[in-house]
């Protein structure tokens, strides 16, 4: 386990190796193939240190890599913004803590999130008005927190939930505890607007909803919310995002993508079925 960076470092490393292992390279060769110090290649592998966007692109095409998915995929994990220049998060690089700026790029780049959620709507599904509400709140021990600040923060929160519509969009899997539903953040009009958007959501070909009521009682997961991203074409970068109040820790160890793989599958089946959780959900917006 470890920060987002060196989480994404170590399997970029991890990845290059297996390429150039599989392009029949040593790590000399490689380098010089490239115009490297065979240590270069070293460092890069063993996610010691970063590695540009070029020189990812460099190595792929000594591996002979061309798939244009392929080649995303690895450029992003370089953090770097590729070739159609910075992403949008770079431009609140002064907000933004450096893990939740790596944690927005592996969601820009998965193609599969699972997630349970037990204190708070997913941020994908949050209303603008909920996230206002969830931010203050979070923040509340900076009471001198500017509103641009505030505002600026949702904006982020916003522009997020553009994975959700893209062309390719990110296939969501959420399960809610029932006391995120009962929990009226930022009020009662604020909650309403916020059930009617999850139902509405909910609608996308791509979202799956579920709700765990509280009649099943305690459950696998109850310590607290999780988030698996799952990415095309490389299983092994797979990773757990475990949020805490001042830091995010990234879990990445087969044993532990196992283990909460199979938690979430036991949390699904107790959860209720997509179209009843919407009616749990529709139920309880009309008693706000």
């Amino acid at each position: 386990m470890g920060n987002g960076p060196a989480v994404r470092r170590r399997k970029l490393g991890e990845e290059l190796r297996n390429l150039r292992l599989r392009a029949g390279f040593t790590s000399s060769q490689a380098a010089q193939l490239v115009g490297w110090h065979q240590s270069k290649i070293s460092r890069i592998e063993t996610g010691s240190s970063g590695v540009k966007s070029a020189d990812v692109a460099l190595l792929l095409d000594a591996y002979g890599v061309h798939d244009p998915g392929q080649r995303a995929l690895f450029t992003a994990l370089s953090g770097a913004g590729g070739s159609e220049g910075p992403h949008w998060w770079h431009a609140y690089r002064g907000l933004l803590p450096p893990q939740y700026r790596d944690f927005i790029s592996l969601e820009s780049q998965a193609h599969t999130a699972r997630t349970l959620e037990t204190v708070a709507v997913p941020g994908l599904l949050q209303t603008p008005e909920y996230a206002r509400a969830v931010t203050r709140a979070s923040l509340q021990q900076l009471p001198e927190l500017p509103k641009d600040t505030v505002d600026s923060l949702v904006d982020v929160r916003v522009a997020r939930q553009e994975v959700l519509r893209t062309e390719c969009p990110l296939d969501l899997s959420a399960v809610i505890d029932e006391a995120v539903l009962r929990r009226p953040v930022g009020g009662r009009g604020v909650m309403a607007e916020q059930l009617r958007h999850l139902t509405e959501t909910a609608q996308l070909p791509h979202v799956r909803l579920q709700v765990l009521p509280f009649a099943i009682g305690g459950y696998v997961g109850m310590t607290g919310p999780f988030i698996i991203f799952s990415f095309p074409n490389i299983a092994d970068l797979d990773v757990v995002v475990l949020d805490h109040l001042t830091s995010s820790l990234y879990l990445e160890r087969k044993e532990d993508l196992e283990a909460y793989s199979a938690a979430f599958r036991t949390i699904q089946a107790l959860a209720l079925p997509p179209q009843h959780s919407l009616e749990l959900i529709a139920g309880i917006g009309d008693g706000v």
